[in-house]
């Protein structure tokens, strides 16, 4: 009878109680989200295709005609129809081209190598098509490696870190059941990715390049190798070009190396003394930046990240690069947290800042100078979700002195890369690393690396899987870029290198060596000692001659010699002499077509290339050529490689291809382009629908009782 009297009050509260959840939900939505798993998505092919402790096999089925006419246009970048069978499962209709920027470049004109590196597109052709989910994979050729391990080593570092970055695996190749070679398997970083990662694909994403050397659907937008029989630099007009950034007046080198035998001055030597103990402080901004250690900076159009202002054209690279369809309201979202990252404003707001400490962390351990770490802004990928800024990794075959800045390339300069002072092409990690916090927990991501996975074991067991997996394989290689001894020498090397690479690290992170280019500038005595390791043996991309392959003739006659001994266009044959800063500028300005009169070796009095004029130089006579962003970098292209598959470009189901809804049993949130729901939204929507359930049932419940009443 109690009951009864109070069943109504009861059941009130109840419903009050419901209500209460359901706000609450919405609060912090963010929260329980991570308690019930966080926002990433398990998908299928992270067993079928990444599973590391075995290498997937890949043949591609082609017509003959069809393929022979790919590879004779590679540099179009065009796609293709083929078929594909992974680990044996066949899947039609699947779009492939050759991908790549300077390198696929100089493979095409090598008359020995058809070696490309390749994009397969599962949806390209039929719409929400997948292999187990994946949307979109990359085979990269280890194009300028000769351990064919740096960029898996690299990514093995990312995930057992626990950074966002592509999950890779080796790859054996076949042409129509022929053998064609091992490549490096990559996830592509697009809508799976994205899915994988944080559970939606709401996100923007942008690959940014300033490096473009044409090719493709965007070659109006650089400049083609293949067109370098053609190129007279006396009919540029190089006087207007932006994207180089002069060097700084730290006393640095212009080309940002670290060499120890570089003069340091005055304010480089301060700047030594307060950071060579390693205690984990930064200098004083006003003496120098991270960023500011003396290199060229080819990111123009706000390729580098640098907040210059708020027009939306000052960073028209990264618009270009887009890989998502992004609008004007979603760049003012990218300037606006560039501006907050650049003053150190709310960074938690801004920036993914735990991410990016990962994986400056690991970037900075690997030394790839083709990225923000050297002069060249591209290799990465920015993703902007709700105003907060991301990065991702990308592009790491040239990591461990890979990128050749014309000089011979010094094992010890890599080896002792400083950790303090990582990037000199932006100034976009300035505030992380001028932030005691910040810059303790990136420490902390390097003392992980150094204590678990080098010293730990990690590091012996993937080196050993990989010679174990691939050993074979490159001996065996018809298409290989070197011989398999060549391969034997390079991964002892890489083996060593890292060991010492590690050395380093704990050294700078406990003060015995120092940590900023301006400390190891001014005393190289502790320095750890790489001058036996012949950098160059584990494949290098020599960046004279890149120069030279872009631009007709600029003093690079290795290449055949490279090609006949198995090395890659544009590896160094020769050590070159390391001389001075300004003779490094003169290697790289020997074209045969500059102005009449212009004479590299009689440079204006008092001409110091350190400190360049701002705006660049021109061709007067008073000065030298302000180079902008037509360097080559054998990176990869972000128009080419991560341009989106329109609707214009999709055909639909063709005769025999596979259907969207027949996928053979792919899980529900895995594989459709563009239409997949927000995982974390669905978990929440599960939890209001639950409490408004909660709501329904107490009135029913409540009318109920009134009618008996």
């Amino acid at each position: 009878m109690i009951a009864r009297k109070h069943s109504s009050k009861i059941i009130l509260a109840v419903m009050a109680v419901a209500v209460m959840l359901c706000f609450l939900a919405i609060a912090f939505s963010g929260e329980l989200t991570e308690l019930l798993g966080g926002t990433s998505v398990r998908m299928e092919y992270e067993s079928t295709l990444f599973d590391t402790d075995e290498a997937i096999s890949i043949d591609i089925q082609m017509d003959a005609n069809e393929w022979s006419d790919m590879l004779s246009n590679a540099t179009s970048e065009e796609y293709y129809v083929c078929d594909v069978v992974i680990n044996g499962k066949e899947i039609k209709n699947v779009a492939i081209r050759p991908k790549g920027n300077t390198s696929l470049s100089a493979i095409a004109m090598d008359p020995d190598s058809d070696r490309y590196s390749f994009k397969l597109e599962f949806d390209h052709y039929v719409k929400g098509q997948t292999c187990d989910g994946l949307d979109k994979l990359i085979l990269n050729n280890n194009y300028a490696d000769a351990t064919n391990m740096k960029e898996a080593l690299i990514y093995d570092m990312y995930h057992y870190i626990g950074a966002d970055a592509s999950l890779y695996n080796y790859a054996k190749i076949s042409v129509n059941g022929e053998y064609w070679g091992v490549y490096l398997a990559l996830e592509g970083v697009e809508e799976s990715f994205m899915l994988r990662n944080f559970g939606t694909q709401d996100g923007e994403l942008y690959k940014p390049d300033s490096m473009e050397m044409g090719g493709g659907d965007d070659s109006s937008s650089g400049l083609s190798m293949s067109d370098r029989e053609d190129v007279d630099l006396s009919d540029l007009d190089l006087s207007d070009v932006e994207g180089m950034t002069p060097p700084s007046d730290t006393g640095g080198s212009p080309l940002g190396n670290n060499s120890p035998d570089a003069d340091a001055t005055s304010d480089d030597a301060a700047q030594g003394d307060a950071n060579s103990s390693g205690s984990g402080d930064m200098p004083d901004r006003g003496d120098l930046s991270p960023s500011d250690t003396g290199g060229f900076s080819m990111g123009g159009s706000g390729a580098n990240l640098n907040y210059t202002d708020d027009e939306l054209d000052s960073y028209s690279t990264i618009w270009e690069g887009e890989i998502t369809g992004t609008g004007k309201a979603d760049h003012r979202r990218v300037v606006t947290a560039l501006r907050n990252i650049s003053e150190g404003t709310d960074l938690e707001t801004y920036l993914d800042v735990d991410n990016v400490l990962k994986y400056m962390a690991v970037h900075t351990f690997a030394v790839n100078m083709d990225s923000l770490s050297g002069s060249m802004a591209h290799n990465y990928y920015l993703y902007e979700y709700d105003g907060q800024l991301n990065i991702f990794p990308w592009d790491y075959n040239l990591s461990f002195g890979g990128m050749s800045m014309g000089s011979s390339g010094d094992a010890t300069d890599v080896v002792n890369d400083a950790i303090d002072t990582p990037f000199s092409g932006t100034e976009f990690f300035d505030a992380l690393l001028s932030n005691e916090e910040y810059l303790d927990r990136y420490h902390a991501y390097l003392q992980q690396l150094v204590d678990e996975y080098v010293n730990g074991g990690r590091f012996d067991e993937v080196y050993s899987r990989s010679r174990d997996q691939i050993d074979s394989l490159v001996e065996t290689d018809p298409t290989a870029f070197y011989t398999y001894e060549e391969y034997q020498n390079a991964a002892q090397i890489l083996y060593e290198t890292v060991q010492l690479r590690a050395q380093s690290i704990e050294g700078q992170l406990n003060g015995t060596i120092p940590s900023t280019d301006a400390g190891q500038r001014q005393d190289a005595s502790s320095l750890i000692d790489a001058s036996h390791i012949d950098i160059e043996a584990m494949g290098q991309f020599d960046m004279g001659g890149a120069m030279g392959g872009a631009f007709g003739g600029w003093s690079d006659a290795s290449d055949s010699e490279s090609a006949s001994e198995g090395k890659p266009p544009g590896a160094s044959t020769e050590e070159s002499e390391s001389g001075s800063d300004s003779n490094r500028i003169s290697e790289k300005m020997e074209p045969p077509n500059l102005p009449e009169g212009f004479d590299i070796e009689n440079l204006p009095e008092g001409f110091d290339p350190n400190n360049m004029p701002d705006g660049g130089l021109s061709l007067d006579g008073a000065n030298m050529p302000d180079m902008g962003g037509s360097s080559p970098s054998g990176s990869e292209s972000p128009s080419q490689e991560t341009q989106p598959s329109s609707d214009a470009q999709e055909t639909g189901n063709e005769p025999g291809s596979p259907s969207a809804d027949d996928d053979n049993g792919r899980p529900p949130f895995a594989g459709t382009s563009g239409q997949l729901p927000n995982q974390a939204r669905l978990r929440n929507l599960m939890i209001y629908g639950a409490c408004l359930a909660v709501m329904l049932i107490a009135l029913l419940v409540v009318k109920k009782f009134n009618r008996r009443r």
